[in-house]
């Protein structure tokens, strides 16, 4: 959980919200891919960014600002109009200590309107795409579009519902998960994000006995593995 709102951490506060809609197929996200010649180029991300001093507002409430910016965010990025009340916090994402920027990433959900219409910015998003959470797994793992770990475990956490209103709802039952990542290496090379509640993550032991929280990421695909 994320206990405290207000406090200040080295790195950069952002938001992102994820947009749900229902089809006859089942629930799709809204997804956008990044512009190649911007910092994250080439990948497909939930619309949102850095939150910015006017967020705040005059106050110190992290929560609050985080909604206003990922408000802000979905209309420059996409031209969406959202409303701060009507997004649902779930998770919170602290990168590992090692990563070359961090992004302390408030993660929000919402449901589309009727007549929602995308219109990108075309300068740091170029494309946009409406699709089923196990597609975009899907197609990640056939190596057709590229997914960092926090968007990879969101999208899995997207694919449990059928409905719209009903993946809104669960969100809204449990408090909002915060991962605070720590990346280790196994022998073999292959990368693996470790979560609190893995066996291995305070000793950073990826070969420790006992539960796991992790994403495993090989070349041949990603496994998310908790018990």
């Amino acid at each position: 959980m994320v206990k405290n709102h207000d406090c200040e951490v080295e790195g950069d506060t952002a938001a992102t919200v994820t947009l749900l809609r229902d089809t006859k197929e089942g629930v799709q996200v809204l997804m956008v891919r990044k512009n190649r010649e911007t910092s994250f180029g080439g990948l497909w991300v939930f619309p949102g960014g850095r939150v910015e001093p006017g967020d705040h507002a005059g106050e110190r409430d992290l929560e609050s600002a985080a909604r206003r910016a990922a408000v802000r965010e979905a209309s420059e990025e996409a031209g969406l109009v959202l409303q701060p009340d009507s997004l649902v916090w779930f998770s919170h994402w602290t990168p590992p200590a090692e990563a070359p920027h961090r992004y302390f990433t408030w993660f929000f959900a919402a449901q589309a309107g009727p007549s929602v219409d995308v219109q990108v910015d075309g300068h740091e998003i170029e494309a946009h795409a409406w699709i089923a959470p196990e597609d975009a797994l899907r197609f990640h793992a056939e190596g057709r579009i590229k997914l960092v770990a926090p968007t990879w475990v969101t999208l899995r956490t997207l694919a449990q519902s059928s409905t719209a209103a009903g993946l809104l709802e669960r969100l809204r039952s449990v408090p909002a998960f915060a991962y605070e990542t720590r990346m280790v290496q196994r022998a073999d090379g292959v990368r693996v994000a470790l979560w609190a509640g893995d066996a291995g993550y305070e000793a950073l032991e990826v070969d420790a006995v006992g539960g796991r929280h992790r994403l495993v990421m090989s070349s041949s695909g990603y496994r998310f593995e908790s018990s």
